[in-house]
């Protein structure tokens, strides 16, 4: 039981307000109500504001409440969910309103993960995600109903298996699906493709496969066109190389560039107690957010990679 005075009114999720008709009926019932959601952090209704309002104008002090301890993000979806799966049911108009707000707060979620939250058509969503102008090109994945991650692009998560195994060789199947975000038999079909000299796209055997998984880290062609794996180096040494050299160390950019490099820098053994320290409810989060960071960096290098090439090829052009 919580005190009704140190409660606050959430926010309605209806476009017409609160519904006063709702809250009369509610105040005539005699059998108690079911406990109110409240956010713990804040003292605000989550779900149960008509429950409320009702306690209130019987003159109750105090009502019964379940405390929701997740994260502020959150809080929404679970109104959501809860106003669609009891209680007086939100409209068709305003679960599409709240299909919209969540494709945007959370545009890692999958279409029919927010299809159940709203209690709404996957396709539906789909539409309305189309519509967005929330931006999530960049997401890899999307976070389905069971929690699991998996691919938007699948090209581009064959790619990144492709890379994978350029750098840990020794990895199994499931290792390569784990860190790729794609299942195990999609980790060991590219890797019978990269080993047998095709590219890592299951419908692409051609010249587009071919130059994908030339361009991929750690995979280049010796003489003959014979595909080489090359060893792959200690991180920690490339860093330390280049906060040895004083061009990089003598300039403000050279200089942020060691601390983005230094504050990335993370050891595969550190991977397991980092984590085992993610709580089970900021897990699709993280995930979310390690992609994206990786998709960012991967665009610097291929910058990168190609002002080198660039820088390559003229001074091949003047000394010729």
């Amino acid at each position: 039981m919580a005190p009704i005075a140190d409660l606050l009114v959430g926010q309605s999720l209806r476009s017409t307000g609160h519904d006063v008709e709702h809250v009369m009926r509610l105040a005539g019932l005699d059998t108690p109500f079911p406990p109110i959601l409240v956010e713990r952090r804040t003292k605000r209704v989550i779900d149960g504001t008509h429950r409320l309002l009702a306690a209130i104008l019987n003159g109750r002090e105090s009502i019964e409440v379940t405390f929701f301890d997740g994260p502020p993000e959150e809080v929404y979806l679970r109104a959501v969910e809860a106003n669609v799966s009891h209680g007086l049911p939100l409209s068709l108009a305003d679960r599409r309103a709240a299909v919209e707000r969540i494709v945007t707060s959370h545009p890692a979620l999958s279409d029919r993960t927010i299809a159940r939250i709203a209690g709404i058509g996957a396709k539906a969503v789909a539409v309305i995600r189309k519509r967005s102008t929330a931006v999530d090109a960049q997401l890899e994945g999307r976070v389905g109903r069971d929690g699991r991650v998996r691919p938007v692009n699948a090209e581009a998560n064959r790619l990144r298996v492709a890379e994978l195994i350029a750098e840990h060789p020794e990895a199994s199947a499931r290792e390569l699906a784990r860190i790729a975000g794609v299942s195990p038999a999609t980790a060991s079909d590219v890797r019978k493709r990269v080993l047998a000299g095709e590219g890592p796209i299951a419908a692409g055997t051609g010249a587009a496969a071919a130059r994908s998984t030339d361009n991929a880290p750690g995979i280049g062609r010796g003489r003959g066109g014979r595909r080489l794996r090359l060893v792959r180096t200690d991180p920690a040494e490339l860093l330390e190389k280049l906060v040895r050299d004083p061009s990089l160390r003598h300039k403000e950019e050279g200089r942020q560039l060691l601390r983005l490099l230094h504050q990335n820098f993370m050891r595969t053994e550190d991977w397991t107690e980092i984590t085992a320290a993610v709580p089970t409810h900021c897990g699709a989060l993280v995930v979310s957010l390690a992609r994206q960071y990786a998709a960012t960096w991967q665009e610097f290098a291929q910058e990168l990679d190609e002002r080198m090439r660039s820088l390559d090829s003229d001074d091949v052009a003047q000394g010729g």
